[in-house]
């Protein structure tokens, strides 16, 4: 195995620390779901550090509020607001049809947990077809505005909540498994990092690196609207280690920043990260880590290959 990538941030390290001194003034980034929570953090610490931002959300009314908001915060003008809703393969085809130029930052940061059993327009469970399949779109439709950067970065928002479980090709959208929250939720968390996985082996001629992330426990975001108090989370859910706690959204936020702005991300891809270093492999009990079944590079391609075959059911 290469040897882990580290940094000088740690778990307590804020946004706002991993981009201090950072310049990205003329560089264009997205942060999907960036009108709540982590998605907020990431932007005002983009702003911060002179990027051109565009909140892609569902609720267009409540992007604008927050980018008035980071407009007085950081002094930053160049805030867009896009409507995109994640589980609506037109919605995400509306997108990208509007975007024009290069694109420097892709954060893939929206995302849903622990839903009851929905389905979106094609069928497909909801948690899957927001969390990953959305985003796969997304990041698909935009690859050439990627590419025409040069050195362009995807950031990938995972869990810890994807030692839950692996992609299961047979049964991706539990047509016949019995439905759990938890199970698809994991699922879609595991594609995320087989996302990264094969965007930064696909993409690395077009200088576009694609990494993922854990951003920890955070105190109060809109993720865990589902499941009520933490307390309603199953068992296997809470961490069984004394070195997993909770942290602040700015704290949260500071894994997805890192990836998307640090000059010492240069040139780093695929690999998965928490704590603003790069992640072990899991071990059995222990709530950090990343499971080997994320990182399989040949479970990474077949992954991409569904994913563009559900997306592009005409094409074959």
């Amino acid at each position: 195995m290469t040897e882990l990538f580290t940094t000088p941030f740690g778990a307590t390290s804020t946004a706002a620390d991993v981009v201090a001194g950072v310049d990205l003034t003329g560089r264009r980034a997205i942060v999907t779901g960036g009108s709540s929570g982590l998605g907020v953090e990431t932007a005002r610490a983009l702003a911060a550090a002179g990027a051109a931002v565009t909140l892609a959300v569902r609720d267009v009314a409540a992007g604008k509020q927050v980018a008035d908001d980071l407009i007085a915060s950081t002094g930053n003008e160049q805030i867009l607001v896009a409507p995109l809703d994640l589980a609506d393969q037109s919605s995400v085809a509306a997108f990208v049809s509007a975007w024009s130029g290069q694109l420097h930052i892709l954060v893939n940061n929206a995302g849903i947990m622990a839903t009851p059993l929905l389905r979106n327009a094609q069928g497909w469970e909801m948690q899957l077809a927001t969390n990953h399949l959305g985003h796969f779109a997304l990041a698909v439709g935009l690859h050439s505005a990627l590419a025409a950067a040069g050195d362009a970065r995807i950031v990938a928002v995972s869990s810890v909540g994807h030692i839950n479980g692996d992609v299961d090709f047979d049964d991706l959208n539990f047509d016949r498994r019995p439905y759990d929250p938890w199970l698809a939720y994991g699922q879609s968390k595991t594609a995320n990092i087989l996302f990264a996985v094969e965007a930064a082996k696909r993409w690395a001629s077009d200088g576009i690196t694609a990494n993922a992330l854990n951003p920890g426990r955070i105190t109060s975001t809109n993720l865990g609207r589902h499941i009520g108090d933490i307390a309603a989370a199953p068992a296997s859910f809470e961490p069984t280690s004394t070195d997993v706690s909770w942290k602040t959204i700015e704290q949260g936020a500071a894994t997805s920043v890192l990836l998307a702005a640090s000059p010492l991300l240069a040139g780093v891809t695929g690999r998965y990260f928490e704590d603003c270093q790069e992640a072990g492999p899991n071990q059995p009990g222990v709530r950090r880590g990343v499971a080997a079944y994320a990182l399989d590079p040949e479970a990474a391609t077949r992954l991409w290959q569904v994913s563009t075959d559900l997306i592009n059911p005409t094409t074959h």
